[in-house]
């Protein structure tokens, strides 16, 4: 049987999931964790039953390898042959990249010189797919970019007001705003090129996309990843003569405050507390005095600043359709996904808080005129299709 590999890679780890093809089941699905760190582990899930080991996973080769042998061992391979196709998940495109590609060694030596826009994400990202390339050599490999997404952005949306010489696209989370913005329009009964949407893509990075005609209108994320709204360990927006004044009072250089902006501020940074937001909610722990306050305060920060983005994009776009919430805030956080909804209100939407409280597919009445939504992302699913569509598979 005939098989595609969608990955997903982080700094330090990459998850898989192993498609069947053509019928796009998921037959198994897991995670190579802490590559190249101490407390290494690879975890596989097979038929519900999920499978955990501590083992050495020193760099991105050594993790495809243990890969490929627990696929045989569970029987879900019995020969390399039948991955037919593998898929990567790569950040920043760039211009460079309009569209997923086909990787040969000419691509993957560009996206490992797109480094400078993802430092984080794309030398990682290219490492494992130079790992795939030695290991299984002649499969076809696609890479598929969050930043292709938002190529259509206007240039009113993306440019920054300096000069013109130093401007460049970015824009992150495209493939999972390519997926839920397609769900949203099937959970709708409607054709995306006619709705006008917002999808909230609240993880530990965060994002707000308006999604206009089929496309992308506008992103909260800018030149890199650390714009926008307020995250779990990133500042989101901030003023740039504040950065000075501080880097001049701490005596900071550019790479210390870079430091500060990407792991040391946003909800950790307020709260002092957690960058995660199941720790600073007061139904799931026990804070109080300071703690709770500053807590609080974060929580509340975090929400204002979606609500700021989704009103600017409803204005820009001349109306709302539906509102789609991804991630794992987006999709357990009920009081978050609350507030945004209530900022809403004065349009027509009608929240359910029943629904909402329960983490259910639609969240607002049925006489709602905007449409709210929690739509869990499936990115792996985007990059199997793509796999398919670039390396003309059949």
């Amino acid at each position: 049987m005939k098989k595609i590999l969608a990955i997903n890679s982080g700094s330090s780890s990459f998850k898989f999931k192993l498609f069947t093809f053509p019928d796009e089941k998921v037959i198994s699905e897991g995670m190579a964790d802490r590559v190249g760190l101490n407390g290494s582990t690879f975890t596989i899930k097979v038929k519900g039953e999920k499978h955990q080991e501590k083992v050495d996973i020193p760099d991105s080769e050594t993790a495809v390898t243990i890969l490929l042998e627990n696929l045989k061992k569970y029987d879900l391979i019995d020969d390399p042959k039948e991955i037919i196709g593998i898929g990567h998940r790569i950040v920043a495109g760039g211009e460079e990249f309009k569209d997923s590609t086909l990787i040969d060694e000419k691509s993957l030596q560009k996206i490992y010189d797109l480094k400078q826009y993802a430092p984080l994400h794309n030398t990682a990202e290219a490492d494992v797919i130079n790992a795939f390339m030695k290991v299984l050599p002649g499969v076809p490999e696609v890479a598929v970019f969050d930043t292709s997404f938002h190529q259509t952005l206007d240039p009113v949306h993306y440019l920054y007001s300096l000069p013109y010489k130093y401007y460049e696209k970015y824009g992150a989370h495209g493939t999972s705003v390519r997926y839920v913005s397609q769900k949203a329009a099937e959970i709708m009964k409607r054709d995306l090129k006619d709705l006008k949407l917002i999808v909230c893509h609240l993880g530990s990075g965060a994002s707000v996309t308006a999604v206009k005609d089929g496309k992308s209108f506008d992103t909260s994320m800018g030149f890199s990843p650390m714009a926008g709204i307020t995250m779990s360990s990133r500042s989101g927006d901030v003023d740039p003569s504040l950065l000075a004044f501080v880097m001049k009072k701490e005596n900071l250089d550019a790479d210390q405050m870079l430091k500060v902006l990407n792991n040391e501020s946003g909800l950790l940074g307020i709260s002092g507390i957690s960058p995660d937001m199941r720790d600073l909610r007061g139904d799931m722990t026990k804070l109080e005095g300071e703690k709770k306050k500053r807590a609080d305060l974060a929580r509340n920060i975090f929400i204002n600043r979606i609500i700021r983005y989704v009103g600017a994009y409803t204005l820009e776009m001349r109306g709302l359709d539906g509102i789609a919430f991804t991630a794992g805030v987006g999709e357990h956080d009920f009081g978050v996904r609350e507030h945004v909804m209530d900022s809403l209100e004065l349009l027509g939407l009608k929240p359910d808080s029943a629904a909402n409280k329960e983490n259910a597919t639609i969240i607002t009445k049925p006489d709602s005129t905007i449409v709210g939504m929690v739509i869990p992302t499936n990115e792996e699913l985007m990059i199997e299709r793509d796999v398919v569509r670039v390396a003309g598979l059949k």
